[in-house]
């Protein structure tokens, strides 16, 4: 094979507070062997998700975290372009763990084939992938979703809320959400259907604000940011109400750590279910999950919004974007065309 270079980005200090783009180096290496039984991939997209913010961190967690000087790791789709492995050939659409990178090579065991025809390749990034899993997860399994529930979801406009948004429409629940812009909260009701999409940023007091909006209260409140989100949801749930703790972006950058809601006694009083999951562990229901979304896109009950920066280069800037509410829907990098 000829050798390839491949830009690649790479954590080179651990972020204090909130990240900067000085904790990250553009590193250009070598590829210029493919082992037997492997294949060379060229990434198309790349995904950023919040919970890479906890791997900056030196702790033990259900994940390893990031090494110094190493490159990072995340979702990616990418094309086969050669091929020593008689699991995968030249032309085909995988799905891996090895983002950050413009090209890589790996074993077929670390490889996902993808089908172009359920939905565009960098929606199982979003969509079809992981934070749409988490949105299945989390309401279906987690919150134990029913018919006729009234359902709150924070970051409603994000990448795992629009996907739990559209999810609850489509099982006959009444559906709220918060989102950052009014902008969003617009999409949030007239495009996913919400009954009342809250501008947590512009609404003033948050409880009253859950209060107002929710008269009924809240049978399943689906958990993205945490803080004083949580504690406005806690006051707002109904009896034996399901809490499914997917997030909390609001203290994701936390130096120290801060007081818990000041009202978790309304958990006993109203025998509420408050749960924290990890969508890793719920692999069983992928089949299920790809059958189902496929069903609501066919239906017209799915649909995705997308946030896109373009080159490998960009990568640092989307994944900080996070953080300032700068995304709409999924954020992704378009790291080459097919």
């Amino acid at each position: 094979m000829d050798v390839i270079k491949s830009k690649e980005i790479q954590l080179i200090s651990r972020p204090i507070g909130e990240p900067v783009k000085e904790n990250f180096l553009i590193e250009e290496l070598e590829i210029n062997h493919l082992p037997e039984n492997e294949v060379l991939v060229k990434n198309l997209w790349m995904s950023v998700d919040p919970y890479m913010r906890g791997r900056m961190i030196d702790r033990k967690s259900y994940v390893p975290p990031f090494e110094l000087g190493k490159t990072l790791e995340g979702g990616a789709i990418g094309v086969v372009i050669e091929s020593k492995s008689s699991d995968f050939k030249e032309g085909d659409f995988v799905n891996s763990n090895f983002g950050w990178r413009e090209y890589f090579t790996s074993k077929a065991k670390y490889l996902k084939r993808v089908n172009p025809d359920i939905g565009p390749l960098q929606a199982y990034l979003g969509t079809l992938g992981m934070p749409g899993m988490t949105a299945y997860v989390g309401l279906l399994r987690i919150g134990e979703l029913r018919e006729g529930d009234k359902v709150l979801i924070s970051a409603a406009a994000g990448a795992v809320g629009t996907v739990a948004s559209q999810i609850a429409v489509a099982k006959g629940c009444d559906v709220y959400g918060t989102a950052g812009s009014d902008e969003k909260c617009k999409f949030l009701e007239s495009e996913l259907g919400l009954i009342k999409a809250i501008n947590y940023k512009t609404c003033g007091h948050l409880t009253k604000a859950f209060h107002g909006a929710c008269p009924e209260g809240i049978d399943v409140y689906f958990e993205n940011v945490g803080g004083s989100h949580l504690e406005a949801a806690l006051s707002v749930m109904n009896p034996n109400g399901r809490i499914a703790l997917c997030g909390m972006i609001e203290q994701y950058n936390d130096t120290t750590p801060r007081p818990g809601p000041n009202n978790l006694m309304a958990a006993i009083a109203k025998s509420l279910k408050i749960q924290g999951f990890i969508v890793s562990n719920h692999s069983d229901l992928s089949k299920k999950f790809l059958s189902d979304m496929k069903f609501w896109i066919d239906a017209g009950k799915m649909q995705w919004k997308e946030t896109i920066d373009e080159g490998i280069e960009s990568a640092p800037d989307a994944f900080l974007k996070l953080f300032k509410g700068q995304n709409f829907g999924k954020m992704l990098v378009r790291i080459s065309e097919e």
